[in-house]
């Protein structure tokens, strides 16, 4: 497969994501993050785990915990915390700077060069979802900042540790053993914290099926596929269309107007996207170069 259908592929990924804020508002029962969550992966991860028949062995418990908890039980909780503390558009703002953790932890544990491309992209990217989402009536919590900050770090820690544990299996099957521990997690947090769900109609259990299937089961396996191919610091910038997604549902389901800033925001996460993408060009080797060079002299 090429490298362009392993990045539109990884891409698809959080451009779905970004659907999660009008599906949870508008099809699923209120007042249950938690129980939301670990119905989103623990089933897709159980379902997935029956497609592939592979259980992890016990030497990789331990990882598959921490993956779990950094990818999905930290991750989607603090995201909650902030949604409900915070305005969407602070909330995804902070959470934008996830793209300069996760290159500044590939750096340090990966040992990837830190590029100014990247780095460019990166910051770039946090003004265009500012611009996106942020309003101008937006106002700070700290126990909401705080949330979404380590949510990002959180996140970010997770996408550099899948790439460097990387184990010998597919990326489905990754895809499984880690939404199954993330599940798992949040099963005791969901039971102690908020009651029974109630009686289900047939929009949240559409909307379950969404976020479970789609959401979580096929994205993630995107995600973590990209992160195995392309590697973090090129998958990373992709969740600036998360964001980018949730406002264009929001003007074509909500009716939602677009502000001019909006649209130029929208039109620097495409840039800041397309420029993280770009495949780095390789240095000429030196003998190459001095043959090149006696080729031109010639």
């Amino acid at each position: 497969m090429s490298r362009l259908s392993d990045v539109l592929l990884t891409a698809f990924a959080p451009a779905i994501w970004g659907s999660t804020y009008i599906v949870t508002s508008q099809m699923l029962p209120e007042g249950y993050p938690l129980t939301a969550a670990m119905l989103r992966a623990l089933p897709a991860g159980l379902l997935l785990m029956a497609l592939t028949r592979k259980l992890p062995s016990p030497s990789w418990l331990g990882r598959l915990l921490v993956l779990g908890g950094l990818n999905f039980t930290i991750f989607w909780g603090t995201l909650f915390v902030a949604a409900y503390r915070l305005p969407g558009g602070v909330a995804a703002t902070l959470g934008g700077v996830q793209p300069l953790f996760v290159l500044l932890l590939a750096r340090m544990v990966l040992h990837t060069p830190l590029t100014a491309r990247h780095l460019l992209a990166a910051v770039a990217g946090i003004g265009g979802v500012a611009l996106l989402v942020l309003g101008p009536a937006a106002k700070l919590d700290m126990v909401g900042v705080l949330a979404a900050l380590v949510g990002a770090v959180s996140m970010a820690c997770g996408v550099v540790l899948t790439r460097k544990w990387q184990p010998p299996v597919s990326a489905l099957t990754f895809t499984a053993w880690q939404l199954t521990a993330g599940g798992l997690l949040l099963l005791p947090m969901a039971a102690f914290y908020e009651l029974p769900l109630p009686a289900l109609d047939a929009g949240n259990m559409a909307g379950f099926v969404w976020l479970g299937l789609v959401g979580s089961a096929l994205t993630y396996f995107l995600w973590f596929r990209g992160i195995e191919r392309l590697g973090p610091e090129v998958v990373t910038n992709f969740g600036f269309l998360s964001p980018l997604t949730a406002v264009l549902l929001g003007w074509l389901v909500v009716g939602e107007k677009l502000a001019p800033l909006q649209m130029l925001g929208a039109v620097i996460v495409l840039g800041c996207v397309w420029l993280g993408s770009m495949r780095a060009r390789r240095p000429v080797a030196p003998k190459q170069a001095s043959e090149a060079d006696e080729q031109r002299a010639a």
